[in-house]
């Protein structure tokens, strides 16, 4: 009885070695984590491929995340003697059973190369932020001296607010739809070609205040041909280029279809991205053949410049939609989504096309022409722009 019992006994601890192996194989561990010379430095029990780490940015507050897969902490503790004089926090935790996540909380953005070492095989080295980050003073005091910021001179204001996040090399260009002969969709008096161009110039101001130079293709009602738009981003070498519209559809539909809708240039099979762009490309492209169409969209459709036309929307339409709700109901969030824009096809360029509403829906109609909340969608698309370029600084080839 007593040699059965422990043939049973040994049989159930191979059974647990063997079961352990399985769930941990390739489950490396953080064994150590210190900060040296501006550095986190955290060190594996065996060696590891960076590939494995994921990187991403959050904001307020400021945090630069690190998702270490298939890696467990070696204890709790890890980090008990582990503290930085310029980010504000760096906290490790247990995030999922293979996940390791390491958060860097600093006062402002700071761009980082995390690395390995050449000499190591199991060091993985995250800068951290540079002396002064931590100390973020203007936000301390700003209360204390706001009733003497109103005797500033506006210019020295500005040329501050410039000097502290310069863009000087970053130009954006803005392109309002349509113009001149074109309106673009008419309802209730209402012309989509004023609208956009009152957005855009709000967002010309919204930028520049940020640092940004800007060039509108308009500036006034006026009618530009499709080579006109499509090239003057790459003349003016842009880094990203927007194009401002306003949606409409049949008056049957005016009272349901509403909503927000960025694009970014891709051929699609869905029925209504190809309509919004049939509707949009109606008028710049009166004399271009069915076969130049297609020979000048296929050639750009396979180009660098989608992948980050795709993550510029994004940034984008996620502020807009952020703005937008913070002081209206209601606002219906149409997505990202791609179509065949022409006046995208031209820049070779991250370049989005901004659907700011529907004006044929009663109640949409009348909050686009309120001056708040085109101020709340020229902000969103601004802080967008600013959020995609601060994380193509930071982009790095895991």
């Amino acid at each position: 009885m007593v040699k059965i019992h422990r043939v049973k006994l040994l049989k159930i601890f191979l059974l647990f070695i063997f079961t352990s192996t399985l769930l941990f194989s390739g489950v490396n561990t953080l064994k150590k984590v210190e900060i040296v010379k501006g550095e986190l430095r955290l060190h594996y029990s065996n060696s590891f491929n960076k590939k494995q780490i994921k990187h991403f940015v959050l904001s307020n507050p400021c945090r630069k995340v690190f998702d270490l897969k298939n890696t467990r902490l070696l204890n709790k503790n890890i980090l008990k003697r582990v503290k930085s004089k310029t980010a504000r926090s760096v906290k490790i935790a247990q995030y999922k059973p293979n996940v390791v996540r390491v958060v860097i909380t600093s006062a402002k953005p700071y761009s980082c190369t995390p690395y390995k070492p050449i000499l190591s095989r199991t060091a993985y080295h995250i800068p951290l932020p540079k002396q002064g980050n931590i100390l973020p003073a203007k936000r301390y005091t700003k209360s204390k001296v706001k009733p003497k910021r109103k005797t500033l001179n506006p210019k020295v204001k500005r040329m501050a607010t410039s000097s502290s996040r310069s863009h000087k090399n970053e130009l954006i260009v803005i392109d309002a739809g349509h113009g001149g002969h074109d309106s673009g969709a008419v309802v209730g008096g209402k012309k989509e070609k004023d609208l956009v161009l009152m957005i855009a110039k709000r967002l010309e101001k919204q930028l520049k205040k940020r640092g940004y130079p800007v060039y509108m293709t308009r500036k006034r009602d006026r009618f530009l041909k499709l080579p006109q738009r499509t090239k003057i981003a790459d003349k003016k070498n842009a880094v990203v280029f927007i194009s401002i519209h306003a949606n409409s559809v049949a008056k049957r539909k005016r009272n349901k279809v509403h909503g927000v809708e960025t694009f970014f240039l891709q051929k699609t099979r869905d029925a209504r991205s190809q309509r919004i762009a049939a509707r949009e490309n109606k008028s710049v492209l009166k004399g271009t053949s069915k076969l130049s169409k297609s020979v000048i969209l296929d050639s750009v459709l396979s180009g660098p410049k989608i992948v980050q036309s795709n993550k510029l929307a994004i940034d984008v339409h996620r502020r807009i939609m952020t703005n937008l709700r913070s002081r209206y109901r209601g606002v219906k969030d149409g997505g990202v989504r791609h179509a065949p824009f022409w006046v995208l096809v031209g820049a070779s360029r991250p370049s989005i096309l901004v659907e700011v509403g529907y004006i044929s829906n009663p109640k949409e109609r009348k909050r686009l022409f309120m001056p708040r909340y085109q101020e709340l969608i020229a902000k969103g698309i601004a802080e967008g722009v600013d959020r995609y370029l601060d994380n193509r600084k930071k982009e790095i080839d895991f």
